[in-house]
């Protein structure tokens, strides 16, 4: 189970490198990633991010996760692969006092694995979204999670990180959530439309009917 202590790191989600991702359609990688972002918004999650050679063909940062998270850290790099290797990324982590890490990267067999290798080999727990990082094919994606997972990180998708934070419906800020799965599911979506709507129209939680028996 995912603490409430987590540290959440967003790494390299570049729009020149996500035109290289293939074991997943991009419009989704963009999407989980942008849940995280909203899923850290909502939780006050401190979050971090980074780039790799944002002024190259690797490209800038997708611009929504700045915008859900003005307040979030980032973290200049000065040409590393490994965001671990760069001392004022590693910094910005010790300085969030967590020791469990949320990371997703793109691409999965660089920028994810890389730094959750590096932070497991110091001691941080880590949670890996797969489905929030891209790799160029599914064969690397398999490999590089056989790696990580050999070395203790344990892999999740981005409905079961946001869920496993979220804990209960019984909490003030449930339609957030609820918006969040709602983009994330479309399908789910239409059924807290559908819920919604009913309510409008008079029926209660239980489907009973308001000031009936």
């Amino acid at each position: 189970m995912i603490p409430n202590d987590a540290a959440l790191l967003l790494i390299d989600h570049q729009s020149g490198l996500f035109q290289t991702v293939k074991d997943l359609d991009v419009p989704t990688l963009r999407r989980n990633a942008i849940a995280l972002a909203r899923l850290a918004k909502v939780t006050n999650i401190p979050t971090i991010t980074t780039d790799s050679v944002p002024s190259g063909p690797n490209g800038p940062l997708i611009p929504e996760i700045k915008e859900i998270l003005p307040e979030l850290v980032y973290v200049p790099r000065n040409g590393e692969i490994n965001a671990w290797d760069n001392p004022n990324f590693v910094k910005a982590v010790e300085a969030t006092g967590k020791k469990t890490l949320i990371i997703a990267g793109t691409l999965t067999s660089v920028c994810m694995a890389f730094p959750t290798l590096s932070a497991l080999s110091e001691g941080y727990k880590v949670y890996t979204v797969v489905d929030a990082s891209g790799n160029w094919s599914k064969l690397a994606t398999d490999v590089t999670l056989a790696r990580v997972v050999q070395a203790g990180a344990i892999p999740i998708d981005t409905v079961a990180v946001i869920s496993e934070v979220q804990k209960t419906w019984n909490r003030p800020d449930a339609m957030e959530f609820a918006a969040i799965f709602g983009d994330l599911m479309p399908n789910y979506g239409l059924l807290i439309e559908s819920y919604q709507r009913a309510l409008s129209e008079g029926q209660t939680s239980d489907g009973s009917k308001k000031g009936g028996v």
